[in-house]
């Protein structure tokens, strides 16, 4: 495997940038990148000494920089140096600016400006902490979204995602042979879906969770007929309030959240 040096450089967190390499990377699995992080660079001064520590460890060097003459600083040394550079945000800026017949203001960090969305985010993460595996149902007439399924089907960390999203979702287990909580039958008016898991794609990822508990007992929890009946009640009742159903087996935690969403916007334009 071929391993690349990648100094990701960035004028706020990094974040946008480093999401973006991370896709870009996956493209190319016989490369293995030595990420190196440079974020919050805002001065040319600051630019200028980051370019000691490229020379140390040379490789392909990525951006998202606004200010011009600290872009100008980096992108000269590069050439000085021949090193591989990639502009992540200013050729999209630039044709943002075409198409709007506008100038941008090159300020950095905009976009983590703390507004009303930043607080709805918090909000949103706060809620669905309190409201995770059905820890305090007397709140899901405050959700934008309510989670229900079996264990291990990606319940919480796809309310994380979620709520990073903006959205309060809280999730509710279904316990094999045990009723759905009645707090669920008082918000017939919330999105409300169902995550489903295939048997064989249960018994695994809970032999993996037993054993990383150091628990190596035989129990209904890994049971492969037991798995079925649980998930057999699971669609039950899920299908008898008629909630829709997404299958996670094949799934990343983005794309079950996509699939929400998706579905969630039908819901709401319904209503």
């Amino acid at each position: 495997m071929k391993e690349v040096h990648l100094h990701l450089v960035s004028d706020a967190t990094g974040d946008t940038l480093e999401q973006v390499a991370k896709a870009a990377l996956a493209q190319f699995p016989e490369i293995k990148a030595l990420k190196h992080y440079w974020p919050m660079i805002r001065t040319t001064g600051h630019m200028k000494r980051l370019i000691v520590e490229f020379t140390e460890k040379p490789g392909i060097i990525m951006f998202t920089l606004v200010n011009r003459d600290i872009e100008k600083i980096l992108i000269d040394a590069c050439e000085q140096n021949a090193w591989p550079y990639i502009s992540v945000l200013h050729s999209i800026i630039r044709e943002l600016g075409h198409h709007l017949g506008q100038k941008s203001i090159a300020r950095p960090g905009l976009q983590h400006k703390m507004n009303d969305e930043y607080f709805e985010r918090i909000d949103a993460m706060q809620y669905t902490l309190m409201h995770d595996d059905g820890q305090y149902l007397g709140g899901l007439k405050d959700a934008d979204i309510i989670l229900v399924g079996v264990s291990r089907t990606s319940k919480t960390p796809t309310s994380i995602y979620l709520a990073n999203k903006g959205m309060k979702t809280a999730n509710v287990p279904i316990i094999p042979n045990q009723p759905l909580p009645c707090e669920l039958d008082k918000v017939t008016d919330k999105f409300t879906v169902g995550l489903i898991n295939s048997v064989d794609r249960l018994v695994q990822v809970r032999r993996n969770r037993l054993l990383s508990l150091k628990e190596n007992k035989e129990t209904s929890y890994v049971d492969e007929d037991a798995i079925k009946r649980e998930v057999q009640q699971a669609r039950r009742l899920i299908a008898d309030r008629g909630w829709p159903i997404i299958n996670v087996t094949r799934r990343s935690i983005e794309e079950t959240a996509g699939a929400i969403m998706k579905l969630k916007y039908k819901f709401d334009d319904r209503k």
